[in-house]
């Protein structure tokens, strides 16, 4: 299965995720920045609440595609074993600090002042785009956990099928609508896979908190 974008891709998932609909204690967490706008159709669907979660990504130097590990609010760091070898503790520093320094950023510029959502005793489900190598994923469950929800799902329209497999033993639940095998990368299976702009997750987490203050008032 491929989708025309991101947007219909959140839609698609959303269907999946159907059985969490019009519960009050279900909150939707996006991975900023490409989970955003699949997110953003789930929690509308859902009539949920919609909030970032901001993980970085601690990609190989020269190819920040491939992820040797990730790292998450509330200092969670995941990192692969395999992956990092032969990599020096000062290269390997060198990244996660920088890559804090984003992800501070991003917290910043996407929630203001705005404290984040409190998960302890909810049922949260946590959204991106789709599943390569999970660790961005796996960055935020790790990170999650700490905070005590009453339910960990992860959806996402599309995944590796080993990831995904890997994640159920991980999250609650996994919600994965399409595991095409090969798989190759996440962006095969959408037909527009533009990055999206900060300008963009901005704008719909505003219109989500609109759309969700109206529909409870």
């Amino acid at each position: 299965m491929s989708y025309r974008d991101r947007r219909e891709a959140g839609r698609v998932l959303a269907g999946r995720l159907s059985h969490y609909k019009g519960r009050s204690d279900v909150l939707v967490l996006a991975l900023p920045r490409g989970g955003v706008p699949v997110a953003f159709e789930v929690a509308h669907a859902l009539a949920a609440p919609l909030d970032v979660f901001v993980v970085r990504k601690l990609g190989y130097p020269g190819h920040e595609e491939y992820a040797m590990g990730a790292i998450a609010s509330g200092g969670v760091q995941v990192l692969n074993p395999f992956a990092i070898d032969g990599f020096s503790e000062l290269q390997l520093k060198s990244i996660v600090l920088r890559e804090r320094a984003e992800l501070a950023r991003r917290e910043a510029l996407y929630r203001g002042d705005k404290p984040p959502a409190d998960v302890q005793g909810r049922t949260v489900i946590v959204v991106d785009d789709g599943l390569a190598t999970g660790a961005t994923m796996r960055a935020a469950v790790a990170a999650l956990r700490q905070r005590a929800p009453a339910r960990l799902v992860v959806g996402v329209p599309v995944g590796a099928e080993d990831t995904c497999r890997q994640l159920q033993d991980e999250a609650d639940e996994v919600v994965c609508p399409s595991s095409p095998d090969p798989f190759r990368a996440v962006g095969l299976w959408y037909h527009h896979f533009a990055q999206t702009s900060d300008e963009e997750v901005r704008e719909l987490l505003a219109e989500a908190q609109r759309e969700h203050e109206s529909s409870v008032h």
